[in-house]
């Protein structure tokens, strides 16, 4: 007889299988759980373990990733259901506080008030109608990324690099440089991050004094693949509730979207899907935009998110790389030649860009000053094979014009971080746009002609090259 698809699941389920992180539940009778419902199993450990429904089997039998260790789990627990997905705390509660994937607090505080609102972390996104676009800018304090990477305020930006070219270092000076002035709530996702990343991030917001106005969701690189998985949507569920119900601005920071995709890429293998380009998920498309699509604006909150992803032996073309790519405004590519060369950020000016770049939104002014930039450093890199082989005398006077005040611009465009301070011992700075743009068109229109290279290195506005450029009076015999 057909069972009405409103009645819930009449008994307990039984554990059949267990193979990693993945099990096989059976239940007796009634409607199966629904996919992405979760499920609690008892076992012989403190409290219960939370897997999440992925497929049904049969009729009767479920397969369910588990959201914890599954060390010690055997066949024969019972498991029950939950009616829905995973809940996370939200609300004023998780502000300062480090939660992990089921909002259980890992910071070594005090518990969170019983009272603590829960809500499901799949959502759906806002209608269409609802969201509004992303065309004011948010203003970073990096003059690279103002001038040529403008993010938006409400919109989605990403930092591309391999490994060790300075992501982490680049997201954690924007969440030093943008929270510290930023009057809205704060949410980091850490997403197959290190201990000691975690650890550090959050010594780092208690001593500046951000950490109240901020909250911590880590699943973390020992972590299995489905706490990994799915951390992204928890912390995305905290930022929704203040914009939705508090109507509050909104900064995500998420630290590494690839981490995300690598965990769905095991899950997927776990539970026995073909692969797909590249050995990824066949579902990659739909698992990046399910995450992306609920990160906007709305009438009168946003949500600007800004994630670092790490681009597997730098290619660019890779199929995660590009599923990412595609839901962004705003793209920050680093460059492994540029950091070899010691220009920090290592950002590459030709290859960012940003939707907000357009004389409309920015303003003639900023577009023709970051366009004549571009074009002055890609003619400078046309000429390079040549300035290798026959060096910078055998151009023509107007070649040699552009290149010089090309590799001004590019020292001119590092900066000296805060949250290197310790490292290099030179003071971080923050440079505001017009400030940018001023130094920018100074060199472009030659000021710098006759300055050494090395005063425009690491250093804030033009005004501060000023005194690196005077020639240093000459000691008596």
């Amino acid at each position: 007889m057909a069972t009405d698809a409103c009645e819930t699941v009449t008994g307990p389920g039984v554990v059949t299988a267990v193979r990693g992180a993945v099990l096989d539940l059976r239940f007796a009778g009634g409607v199966l759980p629904e996919i992405n419902e979760a499920l609690r199993v008892e076992w012989d450990r403190p409290g219960t373990l939370t897997a999440e429904v992925q497929s049904h089997l049969d009729a009767r039998t479920v397969c369910a990733i588990a959201l914890q260790p599954t060390e010690g789990m055997r066949r024969g627990m019972r498991a029950h259901t939950t009616g829905g997905p995973v809940t996370v705390p939200v609300g004023d509660a998780v502000l300062g506080r480090l939660l992990d994937v089921l909002g259980n607090v890992q910071d070594l505080g005090p518990p969170l008030p019983a009272d603590t609102l829960r809500w499901p972390i799949h959502r759906p996104a806002p209608p269409l109608a609802a969201q509004s676009a992303a065309t004011t800018v948010f203003e970073t304090g990096i003059k690279v990324i103002d001038l040529l990477a403008p993010l938006a305020h409400g919109g989605k930006a990403a930092m591309f690099g391999g490994a060790g070219v300075g992501k982490t270092v680049l997201l954690m000076e924007l969440i030093r440089s943008i929270v510290d002035r930023y009057q809205g709530v704060s949410v980091f996702a850490g997403i197959g991050e290190r201990s000691r990343e975690g650890h550090e991030l959050l010594t780092d917001m208690r001593a500046s004094g951000v950490l109240e106005r901020t909250s911590l969701v880590f699943g973390q690189m020992n972590e299995p693949p489905g706490a990994r998985w799915r951390v992204g949507f928890t912390a995305l569920t905290v930022a929704e509730f203040f914009r939705d119900q508090k109507h509050q601005d909104v900064l995500l920071l998420m630290d590494n979207v690839f981490r995300f995709v690598q965990a769905g890429s095991e899950v997927s293998g776990l539970l026995g899907r073909l692969p797909s380009r590249v050995g990824y998920q066949p579902t990659l498309a739909s698992e990046v935009a399910a995450l992306h699509e609920r990160i906007t604006s709305v009438a009168d909150a946003a949500i600007t998110a800004i994630e670092a992803v790490y681009v597997p032996a730098d290619d660019f073309t890779d199929p995660a790389v590009t599923a990412i790519s595609s839901h962004l405004d705003s793209i920050i590519m680093l460059s492994r030649e540029m950091a070899a060369e010691g220009i920090y950020p290592a950002i590459d000016p030709l290859a960012s860009t940003s939707v907000l770049l357009d004389p409309a939104v920015v303003g003639p002014a900023h577009y023709e000053t970051a366009q004549k930039v571009r074009e002055t450093i890609a003619h400078y890199r046309e000429l390079r094979d040549v300035i290798a082989l026959l060096g910078m005398e055998e151009l023509g006077a107007r070649d040699r014009l552009i290149a010089g005040r090309a590799r001004r611009l590019q020292r001119f465009l590092t900066q000296p971080f805060m949250v290197t301070e310790a490292f290099t011992g030179t003071a971080g700075r923050s440079v505001t746009l017009a400030e940018t743009l001023r130094g920018c068109r100074a060199i472009l229109e030659g000021a710098a002609d006759d300055w050494p290279e090395a005063a425009l290195y690491m250093v804030g506005g033009i005004d501060e090259a000023r005194p690196r450029a005077a020639p240093a009076t000459e000691l008596p015999a």
